[in-house]
C-alpha cells in the first residue's frame, strides 16, 4: 500500500484541524439546548435500568459508564485542554492518571457514602474546569498574575469535582445497594475505557494537526472556543441554580 502523497497527508491535517474546531464549536452552540445537567446526566432508558436493576451486573455497568464517558462533552473538552500541548505519552499518560485518579475517588466514595452536591452547582465547577485549563494554555496566568498554577494539582482537584458530578447524578437514581460495590467498579472501569477510546480519537486527530504549518496560529483560536464553552456551561448552570 502506498503512503498517501503530500497533498493527501495535508488534507488529512486540514480534516483533522476542521473536526477539532467543530466539536468545541459544536458544543458551544448545542449546550443551550441541552438540559441542565445532562453533562453527567445518564440517558432516560438507562436511568430505569440503574432503578430497576439488583444484584451483580458487571458488563451492563461497565457499559454504562463507557458511554457516558464517551457522551460527557465536559469530561471531553476538559480532556482536550488538559493534553492540547502534551506531546511526550509519558506525560500524557501522567496527567490523564491523575485526572482519572480524582474523579474515580470521588465518583466512587460519594456513591458508597451517599455524598452527594447540587447538580448545577458541581456542573458549574466542572465548567470552571474548562475555564481555567483554556486560560492555562492561552498563558493567561503568567501574564496577568506572573505565575503559573501548577498543572499536576489543578488536573488532580478537578478530577475530584469531575467525580462528584457523576456521583450526584447516580444519587439521583437510587442505586440498588444489592451489589453496589462491585457494580460501581465496573462502572468506573467502563468509564476509564471511555476515556481511553476518547483519548485516542482526540490524539489521532492532534497528531494530524500538529503537523500543519497552522497549528500554532489556531491554536489560540481553539483555546478561545473552549474558554467560551466553559463559561456558557457554567452561565447555563447558575441560571438554572437560581430560576430553579
Amino acid at each position: 500500500m502506498q503512503p498517501p502523497s503530500t497533498g493527501g497527508r495535508r488534507l488529512l491535517r486540514q480534516a483533522a484541524l476542521r473536526l477539532l474546531l467543530s466539536l468545541v464549536l459544536a458544543i458551544v452552540l448545542v449546550m443551550p439546548g441541552i438540559d441542565a445537567a445532562l453533562a453527567h446526566a445518564v440517558a432516560e432508558g438507562d436511568k430505569g435500568y440503574i432503578k430497576e436493576i439488583t444484584g451483580v451486573n458487571l458488563l451492563p455497568f461497565v457499559y454504562l459508564g463507557a458511554k457516558h464517558m464517551v457522551t460527557g462533552y465536559d469530561h471531553i473538552l476538559f480532556l482536550f485542554g488538559v493534553i492540547f500541548f502534551l506531546y511526550r505519552l509519558k506525560h500524557i499518560a501522567l496527567y490523564v492518571s491523575l485526572f482519572a485518579l480524582g474523579h474515580s475517588t470521588t465518583m466512587l466514595l460519594g456513591v458508597y457514602f451517599n455524598v452527594g452536591i447540587n447538580s448545577y452547582i458541581i456542573d458549574a465547577i466542572i465548567g470552571l474546569s474548562v475555564v481555567y485549563k483554556a486560560l492555562d494554555n492561552m498563558g493567561a496566568y503568567q501574564r496577568w498574575f506572573g505565575f503559573q498554577p501548577n498543572t499536576k494539582v489543578a488536573t488532580l482537584i478537578f478530577g475530584l469535582f469531575h467525580g462528584f458530578g457523576l456521583s450526584t447524578k447516580i444519587l439521583e437514581y437510587n442505586i440498588s445497594p444489592d451489589g453496589l460495590v462491585p457494580n460501581l467498579l465496573a462502572f468506573n472501569v467502563g468509564v476509564e475505557l471511555g476515556q481511553l477510546t476518547a483519548l485516542a480519537m482526540i490524539l489521532i486527530a492532534m497528531g494530524f494537526w500538529r503537523r500543519t504549518a497552522g497549528f500554532w496560529r489556531h491554536a489560540y483560536t481553539a483555546n478561545v472556543w473552549m474558554l467560551t464553552a466553559g463559561f456558557v456551561l457554567v452561565g447555563y448552570q447558575l441560571t438554572g441554580y437560581f430560576v430553579s
